[in-house]
């Protein structure tokens, strides 16, 4: 009974730690995505006193994707739909040339900034609307909810790597004598040390396993996939190759390294 007690305080905390990886690792992909659907539907619109042409502008940065000219009709519409046709056709002549342009990605306030002074030197442009105030405030939301997963990350990765250190300790202490005996024979360390490696890494495996089929469960969940379509992205919630390779893998690394650390204090001890 103790032995499972000690084998699931291990994995429980294991799984902690391997949960808060995955869980950061879609957030990631989550902001990644918003932020590729924002940029589909973020645009900035300049205003020329002349008729440019398109790669005059595309030329000033990598970061335009694409250049539209704005229809004079689709404009003075806007302005006042009574105005008659003759004097469509005469303001037409004096309107100044709109231009809405595509970016890349979602760009960041500075990149905005420094396109904007690009966009300025084209002596014909003269007003350039960014929308940054709205951007400002949806592209620091973005980075505040991303820093506040990633804090939480951190912290259940310390507490929880702290309690396996700590539940490891104990297991030390519970075979010491035995692993004593074994010195005074002249048993290696690693010889003398095997069962808790091995107690390491099967907990490792078993906690991999547990978060695995714990992720494949959520990312087929109706639910979670009626989330995203919401939020009108797609995204790949569990990677069964790399996904699952990251987690075995950090969760062996550290059962072998906080075994590794307990064996070379022990050491120290003798």
């Amino acid at each position: 009974m103790k032995s499972f007690k000690n084998h699931f305080s291990l994995v429980i905390a294991l799984v902690s730690i391997l949960f808060s990886i995955q869980i950061f690792v879609i957030v990631d992909r989550t902001m990644e995505a918003y932020k590729e659907n924002l940029a589909n539907n973020y645009s900035i619109i300049i205003i020329s006193q002349k008729k440019l042409q398109d790669q005059e502008i595309l030329d000033q940065s990598e970061l335009i994707s694409r250049v539209t000219e704005l229809s004079a009709d689709n404009v003075i519409e806007r302005l006042n739909s009574g105005i008659t046709e003759k004097n469509k056709e005469l303001l037409k002549l004096t309107l100044p040339k709109f231009y809405k342009l595509n970016l890349t990605q979602y760009p960041s306030p500075s990149q905005i900034k420094n396109l904007r002074k690009k966009l300025l030197k084209i002596d014909s442009i003269k007003k350039i609307e960014d929308f940054s105030h709205n951007h400002d405030t949806t592209y620091k939301l973005l980075l505040l909810f991303k820093t506040v997963v990633f804090v939480f990350a951190i912290v259940v990765f310390v507490v929880t790597t702290l309690l396996i250190f700590k539940e490891l300790r104990i297991w030390q202490f519970k075979h010491n004598e035995r692993m004593s005996i074994m010195a005074l024979f002249g048993a290696p360390i690693w010889l003398r040390s095997a069962v808790l490696f091995r107690l390491a890494i099967v907990d490792a495996i078993i906690a991999g396993i547990i978060t695995f089929g714990l992720f494949i469960y959520i990312s087929s969940s109706p639910l979670i996939k009626e989330q995203f379509e919401n939020l009108s992205i797609n995204i790949v919630v569990f990677d069964l190759i790399n996904d699952t390779a990251v987690l075995f893998t950090a969760s062996i690394t550290l059962s072998i390294i906080l075994a590794l650390m307990i064996v070379i204090g022990h050491k120290e001890e003798v």
